[in-house]
Order: structure tokens, then C-alpha cells, then sequence
């Protein structure tokens, strides 16, 4: 969702920059991975690492022993690397360590609780990184506290809100909620995937708690595989019949659940911005936020890491005040901002420099463009 706007900004505005897409195969599942590919029209990756699951470090390891030979084969001008995954993290290091240029997307974000791996992956890669775009003004003020310089900072906007603002039409034509028997603005919708939630005791306490809002409302909760296993384990399932556990969905299906909801219970950082744009009530359990901005904003509700409260989610709505326009740079403009800051720091066509030609063997995507490529 953050890099495919990307691709097509470059491609619509500046085609003279080729492109490389490498798929580290982190999220493996076909709903997790290849149906947000095929919705995204981002195509198949030139480059599919299959990294799969595993512990932090032996995915971090083997990541980067994959995607080193690619590094070393394509040697593109700058690498671009998106959120805060574990592959986020590895990728940074392997290309930080040959001399190729990171530019991080969504940088600057912080919790301020290294208990989070996802907060150790975005300290490590921005310090690391040459570019760093971000989306919101505190994230200029983490990263200048921490010594970041000034010129290394773009303010581009959110790249993720320009995948929604695109997908919207189509998201719209498939009246997702009619396909669930659901009534537009009279149900929740859930995701819960992180491991302080789902591999102990708190995840029974949030199914309960679930379990008893449905009785008031319907409850409908695409379960991550990782959380799947963990219900099984449990051998928990739901009384009341409102509260309804399917499938991982597709990008289109999952957004089109959420903007007609009454309100989205999660513990993702990414739906907190989804639901800041869309207007939609979101509670999430966690202690803080790296996205700060959408409580400020009025539409994120901190419920700490107390699944107990979920049960409070029904008579908050009724006192809750969202604000119905995003933040500034939420606009669906944001990958062309970045596009432009790429393309006035790449070289000139070959040629015109007196570069040397790449050694590295000619392929019909390097037929588009006259530069060494800019990998995502």
C-alpha cells in the first residue's frame, strides 16, 4: 500500500528512472501477499525472495543473505524501503553496507517503547538511511532530537492514503458490506495480529470482550493466520451468533468493511490512518501510538492494552466527535511528492554524464530507461 503509488508516480512522471521490485515474501499467505499485489496493480515482483516466517533474527538473517546477490547484481542508485517491518530493517543494513542509498517511507514515526520490534526497525533504518520521507510534522521533530540532518528530511505526505484515495471507485462498486449481510454504519470491524495480544492470556479477555459488544452490535473480524492459530490453540469460540470470525481479506474487501463501519477495533498502525482519512471511529489496543496524529486528529482512541475495555467501544460512539478531513499531506498527492524528490537526486540519462555503462546483463525492463534502477 506505501510503495505501489510510488511505482506509478515514477512511471506517469518520470519514466526515464527504471524500476525493481523486490517481494521479500515476509507476509506469505495469498491473502496477506499476492491478492494485495493483483488489487494494487503493482504486478509480479522482478525479485521474490520467499523469505517466509520465523523468529526477528533468523528473518532479518535470511532476508538479508537473499536480497545481498540482488544488490549486488542490479546496483541500483537508491533503495526504497517502506514502514517498519523485519524487512524493512535487514534490507537498510545489507544496502547501507554496500553503498547503496536507502530512502525510508514513513520515517520518523515513534512509540517510544522498544519493547515493539517494529519501533527498534524504525530507529535502526532511519538512522541509517539518506532519505527520509515522512507524513506527519512530529515525525521532522523525532528525527532532528535523534541528529537526522535537516536536508536528509522530506515532508511528502502519507503514501499509503494515495492507495486509498485511488481505490476508492472500486472499492465503492463492490458494496462489500451487502456481500456480509451488514448494515452500512451498524457494525465492528476487528483486526488483532500482535504478539503482546495474541500468543497469551490477553487474547482470550479481547474474544470475550468481542463476544459480549456483539451481542449489541455485529462484530466481524477477518483473523490473521498468526491469530488463527492462537484461537485454535485456545479451542475458544464465539456465543453470540453476531460476532462473526471469517478469512483474511483482500485490500478492496477489508477497506470496504471498514469505511461503512461504525467503528474499527485493532492493534495496526496502518488502519489507524485508514480510519483517520475515512472519518471511522477506531479503538485501539495498545498503550501508545506511533501515529499520533490520529488522536489529535479525533478519530483514534487509545484503549491501552486492557482488552477488557473493548466492551466500552458501544457508548463511546454515541459521545464520540471525528473530524471528516485528514491531515494535512493525506491527500492522494503524496508518491508524487516523493517521485520528484527521487528524480531531481538520480543521475542524468547515460550518456550525458559519462557513466559507464552497467555490467550487469541487459533485460527487457532495463530497455525502459536509460538510468540504473531505483529498487522498491
Amino acid at each position: 500500500m506505501k510503495i505501489a503509488p510510488v511505482l506509478a508516480a515514477l512511471r506517469a512522471d518520470h519514466p526515464r528512472i527504471a524500476q525493481i521490485l523486490v517481494h521479500t515474501g515476509q507476509h506469505y499467505d495469498d491473502a496477506m501477499s499476492q491478492v494485495f499485489l493483483e488489487e494494487l496493480g503493482v504486478g509480479e515482483p522482478d525479485h521474490l525472495l520467499g523469505v517466509g516466517s520465523g523468529s526477528h533474527a533468523v528473518q532479518t538473517a535470511r532476508l538479508m543473505e537473499r536480497l545481498e546477490p540482488v544488490l549486488e547484481r542490479e546496483r541500483p542508485d537508491v533503495m526504497l524501503v517502506p514502514g517498519d517491518v523485519n524487512s524493512t530493517l535487514a534490507a537498510t543494513l545489507v544496502a547501507t553496507k554496500i553503498g547503496i542509498q536507502v530512502g525510508h517511507i514513513e520515517a520518523g514515526l515513534r512509540s517510544f517503547d522498544r519493547t515493539m520490534p517494529e519501533e527498534i526497525n524504525r530507529v535502526v533504518t532511519d538512522s541509517l538511511s539518506d532519505l527520509l520521507f515522512i507524513h506527519s510534522p512530529e515525525a521532522r521533530t523525532h528525527l532532528l532530537r535523534e541528529g537526522c540532518e535537516s536536508q536528509r528530511i522530506h515532508f511528502v505526505g502519507n503514501t499509503m492514503i494515495d492507495t486509498l484515495v485511488s481505490m476508492l471507485p472500486r472499492i465503492r462498486a463492490r458494496d462489500v458490506p451487502s456481500a456480509y449481510a451488514l448494515e452500512p454504519g451498524d457494525y465492528v470491524v476487528v483486526t488483532l495480529h500482535r504478539p503482546a495480544l495474541v500468543d497469551g492470556p490477553l487474547l482470550e479477555d479481547a474474544l470475550d470482550a468481542l463476544d459480549h459488544v456483539a451481542t449489541l452490535l455485529p462484530v466481524i473480524f477477518p483473523v490473521h493466520p498468526r491469530t488463527r492459530q492462537s484461537i485454535e490453540s485456545l479451542g475458544w469460540s464465539p456465543a453470540s451468533p453476531g460476532l462473526r470470525l471469517v478469512e483474511p481479506l483482500g485490500y478492496l474487501d477489508f477497506v470496504g468493511l471498514v469505511e461503512h463501519a461504525a467503528a474499527v477495533v485493532t492493534d495496526s498502525g496502518g488502519i489507524q490512518e485508514e480510519t483517520t482519512y475515512l472519518g471511522i471511529p477506531c479503538f485501539t489496543l495498545r498503550d501508545n501510538t506511533e501515529r499520533p496524529v490520529t488522536c489529535t486528529h479525533g478519530t483514534n482512541v487509545l484503549l491501552g492494552l486492557a482488552p477488557d475495555r473493548i466492551v466500552e467501544v458501544p457508548e463511546h460512539l454515541g459521545r464520540q466527535s471525528v473530524r471528516r478531513y485528514p491531515p494535512a499531506g493525506w491527500d492522494g498527492a503524496a508518491a508524487g511528492r516523493l517521485a520528484a524528490v527521487l528524480a531531481q537526486g538520480l543521475p542524468e540519462p547515460r550518456g550525458s554524464n559519462g557513466r559507464a555503462p552497467s555490467s550487469k546483463p541487459a533485460t527487457d525492463r532495463d530497455a525502459r530507461a536509460q538510468t540504473p534502477p531505483c529498487a522498491a
